[in-house]
């Protein structure tokens, strides 16, 4: 795996444990999430609007910019998604040419954003070690690792998924 996309995993992994407030889908890091898509902040789920936060954070960092071939900050705004559904995430990909969208026949790897048949995004954390293998990720608005409901919460967390939940992976770097 790229220094690269080890810093924006390690981005994500910092923020797990964050929970939501008292409601579903509230609290303050999670308007804090929010506020990194196109969507004014409220009670909706945020799951696409973690990821955002997280490539824009990521994004900070001159070097990352320099290796996506981004100059600025501002351009960096303005080339990264924003979108707070997980299938926008899938538009936004498909309009940018050093964006691959990868068919869940291929192995996930390490640094890929994958896009659930069931309208969630979550970031893979680790290279798949087979096709049918399972799928590891960090994930905002979801529960636990443990069995289900195993969090009185949503919040981001460490999950392991199958890969036939997967309708595709987004890939930033296609070689390094």
């Amino acid at each position: 795996m790229n220094s690269y996309l080890k810093q924006l995993i390690d981005i994500a992994a910092n923020e797990v444990g964050v929970t939501e407030g008292n409601k579903d889908n509230t609290g303050t890091r999670v308007v804090e999430y929010q506020g990194a898509s196109w969507l004014a902040p409220g009670a909706w789920p945020w799951c696409a609007a973690f990821t955002c936060w997280v490539m824009r954070e990521w994004l900070e960092d001159e070097k990352v910019r320099d290796a996506l071939k981004i100059g600025t900050f501002s351009q960096a705004e303005k080339w990264r998604c924003r979108d707070a559904s997980a299938f926008g995430w899938d538009k936004w990909a498909a309009g940018k040419s050093t964006v691959h969208q990868i068919p869940p026949v291929q192995l996930a790897l390490a640094g890929d954003f994958v896009v659930y048949e069931f309208s969630h995004i979550g970031l893979v954390i680790e290279d798949q070690k087979s096709i049918s293998g399972k799928i590891r990720t960090i994930e905002g608005n979801t529960h636990g690792q443990k069995d289900k409901d195993s969090e009185p919460v949503d919040g981001v967390w460490r999950k392991e998924r199958s890969p036939t939940l997967v309708k595709n992976y987004i890939r930033l770097f296609s070689e390094l």
